[in-house]
């Protein structure tokens, strides 16, 4: 079954290759939460739920009748974008032998990966849906003036040690709101080194921005796999909605789900 009615629809196959090209290569430059969290899947646009563990309770009971424990279930949400193709400069593109202006679906490829950010770190309180800034039972520590000193770098150091005494190992990365990330590209007196380099040496480089994130947030995490993930059902593609006064309507769509495993793997700083 063609869900995404290309098959169909009055689009010669080089132009959806060149859709398909911008808006991969737009959200790319967009979504951040990918740049650290693992990725399982895709699965298929047909999954619609995956289960989702909390490792430290995670166990099955005995008996005559066992169930696990420490294990739900959730729905993987559907995110959208829709954007149009005007008739006319289709026409104008192919009389002239310009390429087309793909504008429209580059934004809205930019516009739908804001979407999974907010889903992946602020989560959607309408549908139940947490993420990293609001998951019950995270580390929650109170952040310094980043404007002052060395705060910022006792600040992350701080984190990393309630990691190391929780036992927990592995890769780390840090996001932080774009007022704090200005405020790391401050150059230490009588160093000559920001605290931008300071920090991220202690993280291998793992340091992002995004404007999903409030001024004044910032978010440590280990995220290697056993304690977080992204599932992906569908990944970001484009499908053919309709013909309306012979312009062509188009939407991106994606299937995506934040699963944390271990809260003790989460530091919110605020």
């Amino acid at each position: 079954m063609d869900f995404l009615s290309r098959e169909g629809a009055p689009i010669p196959a080089e132009l959806w290759e060149k859709i398909d090209q911008a808006v991969v290569s737009a959200a790319r430059k967009v979504l951040t939460g990918r740049r650290f969290i693992s990725i399982y899947g895709p699965l298929g646009a047909g999954v619609q739920s995956i289960s989702v563990d909390n490792i430290s309770e995670l166990d099955e009971t005995e008996g005559c009748i066992s169930v696990i424990k420490g294990r739900t279930y959730q729905q993987i949400p559907l995110i959208s974008q829709d954007f149009s193709l005007l008739w006319r400069d289709l026409e104008f593109s192919q009389q002239v032998g310009l390429p087309v202006d793909l504008s429209s679906a580059m934004r809205a490829a930019s516009l739908c990966a804001l979407k999974e950010d907010e889903l992946i770190f602020r989560g959607n309180d309408e549908f139940g849906y947490k993420g990293l800034l609001t998951e019950d039972g995270i580390i929650r520590l109170p952040i310094s003036d980043w404007g002052q000193g060395e705060n910022p770098f006792m600040d992350i150091s701080k984190g990393l040690a309630k990691f190391i005494d929780n036992g927990i190992i592995g890769r780390k990365a840090l996001v932080v709101s774009p007022n704090l990330f200005v405020h790391l590209q401050r150059i230490q007196p009588g160093t000559g080194v920001t605290e931008y380099e300071r920090i991220s040496r202690l993280l291998d480089g793992n340091i992002f921005s995004t404007p999903v994130f409030k001024d004044n947030k910032a978010i440590l995490v280990c995220a290697e796999p056993q304690n977080m993930d992204l599932v992906i059902g569908q990944d970001m593609i484009t499908s053919y909605l309709e013909t309306r006064n012979l312009n062509h309507y188009f939407r991106i769509i994606e299937t995506v789900l934040l699963r944390i495993k271990n809260k003790e793997a989460v530091i919110v700083f605020e």
